[in-house]
This record gives C-alpha cells, structure tokens and sequence, in this order.
C-alpha cells in the first residue's frame, strides 16, 4: 500500500494466506488475521469489534485523563437474519461494564461514562454512525491468470 495524499481516506489490504484464512494490514503496518475456522474472528465477529472499539476509544480517552479504569469490558452482539437467502445482522447492542478505583478521580470518571458513550454513538463514533446511516459498497475487479499474482494486461 502506498502513501495516499488524502488524510480522510482509511485503507486496509486484505491478503489470503490460506483458505478460509486472511490477513488485513493497514498502511502502518498493523495486522489481523481472520476468517472461518478455529482460533480466527469472523468477518461479522470483526465488525462488532470495530464498533466496541470504535465506542471504547471514546469512553477510555476521556476517563483515562481522570483515572485508570481498574476493569474495562465492552460486549457487542448482535443476531444474524437471513431474509430471502440475504443475510445481514440487527439489532446491535453494546454492553459496556467500566470500574474505576473509589477515589475522587474515579468517581470523576465513572460519572462521565454515560454521557460519554451517548457521544460516541451521536456524534464520535465513525464505524458505529457508518453503519446505522448506511452506506454505499462499490466492487472493482481485477482477474489474472497465471501465477504472477497480477491481472494480465490486455
């Protein structure tokens, strides 16, 4: 992946490594692997994720500046429909149980997490507003054949 010259446009790579099995990777370098099979996160288990983080992000860099969270779990969930052979999931739900030591700074802190994640999911959170919004998914295709792994010039 190269530099892009646009700050706004996010860009993963996707490689396959195996069947079933793929590697995503970032211009910076970060990896995760995933896919169907033991010990990988499902494309879908990666989307909840992406929410749960995107949401945590918000709730722990405010909390954090008054007092280190002494537990931090965020549970996403939702339940996969299949309707007229197309599947999709609904009915997104997060469940965050944050806990703060009992000193003034983290009563401080606990008392700012509602309000907190009402503003990630308003306003702050990209992954959760994409998807409650919706958004367009457009497709290009390249096709090769051989075993240079790039499309054959025509």
């Amino acid at each position: 992946m190269s530099e892009n010259e646009d700050p706004m446009l996010r860009s993963v790579e996707l490689t396959r490594t195996a069947t079933g099995r793929y590697t995503v990777r970032n211009a910076a370098g970060a990896e995760i692997e995933f896919g169907h099979g033991e010990g990988l996160l499902s494309p879908v288990e990666l989307l909840l994720a992406a929410i749960a983080g995107c949401s945590s992000i918000d709730v722990d860099t405010v909390t954090a500046r008054s007092a280190e969270p002494t537990s931090f779990k965020v549970a996403a969930t939702g339940r996969k429909v299949v309707e007229d052979g197309a599947s999709r999931v609904d009915g997104l739900h997060l469940s965050f149980n944050v806990e703060f030591p009992d000193t003034t700074e983290g009563q401080k802190a606990a008392g700012m997490v509602e309000r907190l994640v009402e503003l990630s999911h308003e306003k702050y959170c990209t992954v959760s507003r994409t998807v409650e919004r919706g958004t367009a998914v457009t497709n290009e295709v390249h096709v090769g054949l051989g075993d240079s792994g790039q499309p054959r010039q025509q």
